[in-house]
């Protein structure tokens, strides 16, 4: 991302910026073609079954057959159950609702602008965003059905047609994923970060050993540094992985990310490097060695010195950098039994999730992201009626699709989706109409076109999620224009339509998002990482109860939030790329900040889970009573200075608090009484890498948040 951000910075006149950016994410990666392999078939299959027995909505179930393909089986399971449980929900409201206001124009109007704004709210209050996504769509894409001039037992026919459509194409998505599992045995997580490790020791070791850089190891460095780790961060959520080992591979997956941008960066300079400096540099090679074996074996590295004591050499001006990265990976590698270890059988477990995300009730963001989108998508309902034009129904969707909570996330998508409809649309599926279909007269020939758009989507899809959706809006379009009827499209009117219907979505998306209680990437990226600080530092003082059960609850659910607030800030931290306005060098300077201080507080935040074990006092925990005390009072004090933290990035200018000597790590020994230091001697290296990484985060963000004024004295 961070070549992404400079090149839009500087493209000037040139598109080099946007042809290697391209060419970065098109790139073959391990299991890719794989994947696309199988998301074209089953949108194959499911485009066949349905033109054959000429099932009405079958461009939405080859669609949707296309897009719900993951990594895992059980990640398909769970999108596929999700899809047919909201299309359901959705048919059903659909029928129920429209069926009351039916013959009633006023009572009609009511009902599409209350059920516009029950879909956007679901968008953004429903913990499982993959059903209320779904719920809302079905509903989106039947309501221009029910304004049709045909009658009520065809309106019912056509949605419940719709419902089983999309069903449809799950059913065979998932059939084809349980033929493909047994084929699949690598974990895609470990993989990637082992080829991320791969790539970064090969740089180390040819700069140790003077031999040129393979030009091989210097283009995977750089698509693995353009590319991210989203995906990896998206593979995380779903199933298969706990929240214990979830929270572990999140930091682990951010700092191997960071590791990688790191060595990308390297591939530009010279190796100019002295033999102690060699020397150094082979040192770290094998420490990165030693932690790729340890991924794959589940096992924990060797000890490993503490890096970044003496200065960089010029010849690797960022290998302080990279030694402190490796430091941090094998801490979380080396807290991993801890931190996994969830002690008695269901302590952190519980039962479904709520239905709405934490707050959603008293929040009012969730309120104002609805009336925004209701008011977008009525907007457009309302001028193709007036117009009488219902081939520009689209622009609903359009809205829909693209409402994302920030300005710059927004923006996003809604370019995405407009260069998908060009393509898809007018490109291909207007090419098709003149060029191809006229010599096609079976199924057989229009198959192998499909299969070549299919395979162009599917790979465009399973890029990065900053071109992702590219893919999708290409064969979304292409679809909805040759497969809503049994026949080949000849018209061009049809394609006119669809482009017209996503321009009006997209004008009204930017009146409503833009200018309505906007809210920039920026903005929200600062205040979701000034969160995040706080949620740490409420961390650092679990447990309030002393209840155990309770007291495991509530770190479970704060665990959880922090979590998902990690994974905001990255998301958010994207989408500041696609604002553009005074602000944007600042915020561009405080995304650079934050990227660099996010692995290092995921650390921490492992590092913590297993802190809170001994507070706990869980099997395997106990600490003497005196030590316990100390702990205490040592992370009350520590919650202090990220509360701090947070306080001066949000502008109050306070002085960060510092741990006195008698709390500090190398204290310890002090309070210990008859007990041996062996019998702490982890529970003391664990609290040394806390103190470590807090004084770390704390030193930089001192350095690039300086006060303003000299703070009252406060009580430590």
């Amino acid at each position: 991302m961070a070549s992404i951000a400079q090149s839009l910075d500087g493209a000037a006149g040139s598109f080099t910026w946007l042809r290697e950016f391209l060419r970065q994410e098109l790139a073959p990666y391990r299991g890719r073609a794989s994947l696309v392999t199988r998301m074209v078939t089953a949108s194959t299959l499911t485009m066949i079954i349905g033109v054959t027995f000429q099932i009405p909505y079958t461009a939405f179930a080859a669609i949707f057959a296309l897009v719900i393909s993951r990594e895992s089986l059980e990640g398909t399971t769970k999108a596929a159950s999700a899809l047919v449980v909201g299309s359901v929900l959705g048919g059903v409201y659909v029928v129920v609702g429209a069926m009351l206001v039916l013959g009633n124009p006023m009572l009609r109007f009511l009902w599409v602008g209350g059920t516009l704004f029950l879909a956007f709210y679901g968008l953004s209050a429903l913990s499982n965003y993959t059903a209320a996504a779904k719920f809302a769509y079905s509903t989106v894409i039947t309501i221009p059905l029910w304004d049709s001039r045909i009658s009520s037992e065809s309106k019912v026919a056509s949605t419940l047609w719709a419902v089983g459509a999309i069903s449809l194409g799950s059913v065979i998505t998932l059939l084809m994923e349980v033929g493909f599992a047994g084929f699949r045995r690598t974990d895609q997580v470990r993989a990637a970060i082992c080829e991320r490790l791969v790539n970064v020791e090969d740089l180390l070791t040819c700069f140790a050993n003077g031999h040129p850089l393979p030009e091989a190891t210097r283009s995977a460095l750089v698509r693995l540094a353009t590319v991210g780790i989203s995906r990896l961060r998206e593979v995380l959520q779903r199933p298969g992985y706990n929240a214990q080992r979830k929270q572990e591979l999140g930091a682990l997956v951010a700092l191997v990310g960071r590791l990688t941008d790191i060595a990308a960066n390297l591939t530009q300079f010279s190796d100019r490097i002295t033999d102690d400096d060699r020397n150094r540099i082979r040192t770290v090679a094998g420490n990165i060695a030693e932690i790729r074996v340890a991924v794959m074996s589940g096992t924990i590295p060797q000890s490993i010195g503490r890096f970044g004591e003496s200065e960089a050499p010029p010849g690797v001006p960022l290998l302080g950098e990279i030694e402190r990265t490796v430091s941090l990976i094998h801490n979380v590698l080396a807290g991993a039994p801890s931190a996994t270890d969830d002690g008695p059988a269901g302590s952190y477990d519980r039962g479904q999730a709520a239905p709405l995300v934490p707050g959603a009730l008293s929040d009012p963001e969730h309120l104002k992201f609805a009336l925004r989108g209701c008011l977008a998508a009525g907007l457009c309902y309302f001028i193709y009626n007036a117009l009488f034009w219902p081939g520009i129904s689209t622009a609903i969707t359009t809205c829909f699709l693209t409402a994302l909570t920030t300005i710059g996330a927004s923006h996003q998508k809604q370019l995405l989706r407009f260069t998908g409809a060009l393509i898809g649309g007018l490109v291909i599926g207007i090419g098709a109409q003149v060029f191809i279909l006229p010599n096609i007269d079976s199924i057989g020939g229009f198959t192998v076109l499909f299969m070549a758009v299919a395979v162009l989507s599917a790979w465009i899809a399973t890029s990065s999620p900053r071109l992702s959706y590219l893919g999708v809006q290409i064969v979304a379009a292409f679809c909805l224009i040759n497969l809503q009827e049994f026949k080949f499209q000849t018209s061009l009117a049809v394609a006119r339509d669809r482009v017209v219907g996503i321009l009006l979505g997209l004008f009204m998306m930017w009146l409503a998002f833009d200018f309505l209680w906007s809210a920039p990437a920026g903005v929200a990226m600062k205040r979701a990482f000034v969160s995040v600080l706080r949620l740490l530092a409420q961390l650092a003082r679990e447990p309030m109860s002393q209840d155990i059960r309770v007291a495991s609850e509530r770190s479970y659910v704060l665990r959880e939030t922090i979590n998902t607030q990690f994974d905001k800030v990255r998301s958010l931290a994207d989408g500041v790329l696609f604002e553009f306005g005074p602000s944007r060098q600042q915020d561009l300077a405080l995304r650079d900040r934050i990227r660099q201080w996010q692995p290092q507080l995921r650390t921490l935040f492992v590092m913590r889970i297993a802190s809170l074990k001994y507070r706990l006092q869980l099997p395997g925990f106990e600490l003497p009573e005196s030590v316990r005390l100390w702990q205490r009072q040592y992370d009350d004090r520590s919650a202090d200075i990220f509360s701090d933290l947070a306080d001066r990035i949000e502008g109050k200018a306070l002085e960060i608090r510092t741990i006195p000597p008698e709390f500090t790590v190398s204290a310890l020994p002090h309070v210990i009484d008859d007990v041996s230091i062996e019998q702490v001697s982890s529970f003391r290296a664990l609290i040394g890498c806390i103190e470590r990484l807090t004084s770390d985060v704390a030193e930089q963000v001192a350095r690039d948040y300086p006060a303003t004024r000299v703070a009252a004295t406060r009580p430590s």
